[in-house]
């Protein structure tokens, strides 16, 4: 954080400085290490057939300008499970202005009439009727979850089998360079720090730990702003829309153990960020239906969607899929679904929750 200057006592301290002095840094990389590398050495194989080509191309006479490619995207889901690889889809172009986003575009407070803050009010309330359960640091969150996403590695989004995932993240707050550990059909493997982080990763947006998600503010503005702030403007993910960059940050949040209050915020805080809809048809990734919030981007041309239980208004999972063809999948194709069936407390990684564990902001969730 910078300092303050000394020869300016009277400067005003904006809401969002007020906000970053109370909360750790965020995490410098977004994109898990796994997922970035694996769309790296896509774009890597892309660069060299351009330059192949412009090798082959005839040379005499003037050379036409060759027209950039466009961008390449990775859709950013509520997954928050840094191991799975995503999809890539090519932009064409952004609705959402990224470049001048800001959180003035955001819905006011009193915006509560659409269908989608209203949903979002329903599911908040209930979030805070959610036991208050404290996590040390000294301990481990677990999560198990039905999980399926879309391969690349042909250049098309060929959809995946249905597999089992179980994750344990560590609650310590220095900078870590093991944050927990996977284990993904029976495979286990460990987490690693974020890449770039030479020294290990500190709490924040790329590792929320409890306590860093309990310091969040509880203001919706507030904390709308907080993550608007962090979130680059020219997104590290090229070509999506820097609202649903937001909205996705959120998504990939709610998922994580964390006080009723500050779920309840980011419900709300969700709630103002324009193009989220109701999605009444919205399933999990074993078919479980429920009531959805959803958000569509068209510079990607993908839909991204949480769904709920009808009754409890609990998390079911989330599902992203596309909305329009692209040169990796026809409209409809899956991109990525997920279906949340337990979240406990443990004390270390590896550790099953016993059959009464306590259960940190949400309850658990068995196979149906």
């Amino acid at each position: 954080m910078t300092s303050h200057d000394t020869r300016r006592p009277q400067a005003r301290r904006t809401d969002a400085d007020e906000i970053a002095g109370l909360l750790p840094a965020p995490a410098e990389w977004d994109v898990p290490r796994e997922r970035y590398l694996h769309h790296k050495e896509l774009l890597m194989r892309q660069i060299d057939r351009d330059q192949a080509l412009d090798r082959a191309r005839p040379t005499p006479g003037p050379r036409p300008s060759r027209l950039l490619r466009p961008a390449v995207m990775v859709p950013v889901t509520a997954l928050a499970i840094g191991a799975v690889a995503l999809t890539v889809v090519t932009a064409t172009g952004d609705s959402d202005h990224s470049a001048t986003a800001g959180p003035s575009r955001h819905a006011t407070t009193s915006d509560t009439t659409r269908p989608a803050a209203a949903l979002l009010g329903r599911i908040s309330q209930a979030a805070l009727k959610n036991d208050a359960t404290a996590v040390r640091d000294d301990q481990f969150t677990y999560r198990r979850a039905k999980i399926r996403e879309a391969d690349l590695t042909s250049a098309k989004a060929v959809v995946g089998p249905l597999r089992d995932m179980e994750r344990w993240e560590s609650q310590k707050q220095g900078p870590l360079l093991k944050l927990g550990m996977d284990r993904v059909d029976g495979e286990t493997s460990s987490i690693n720090a974020e890449l770039g982080d030479t020294h290990g990763t500190p709490a924040g947006l790329g590792r929320p730990t409890y306590r860093w998600l309990a310091a969040l503010p509880t203001d919706p503005d507030k904390l709308l702003s907080y993550l608007d702030a962090q979130t680059p403007k020219t997104a590290k993910v090229p070509g999506q829309g820097h609202n649903q960059f937001v909205f996705e940050q959120i998504g990939s949040l709610i998922s994580e153990a964390m006080p009723p209050r500050t779920a309840a915020a980011l419900y709300q805080a969700a709630a103002r960020i324009p193009g989220v809809e109701p999605a009444p048809q919205a399933q999990d990734a074993i078919g479980r239906r429920g009531v959805g919030i959803a958000r569509d981007d068209a510079a990607s041309g993908t839909r991204t969607e949480w769904v709920f239980d009808k009754d409890g208004l609990a998390l079911l999972g989330t599902r992203s899929y596309l909305i329009k063809d692209t040169s990796y999948g026809k409209k409809g194709t899956l991109l990525s679904s997920t279906a949340e069936l337990e979240h406990a407390v443990v004390d270390k990684a590896g550790q099953e929750p016993a059959g009464n564990a306590s259960h940190a902001s949400m309850p658990s969730r068995q196979d149906s």
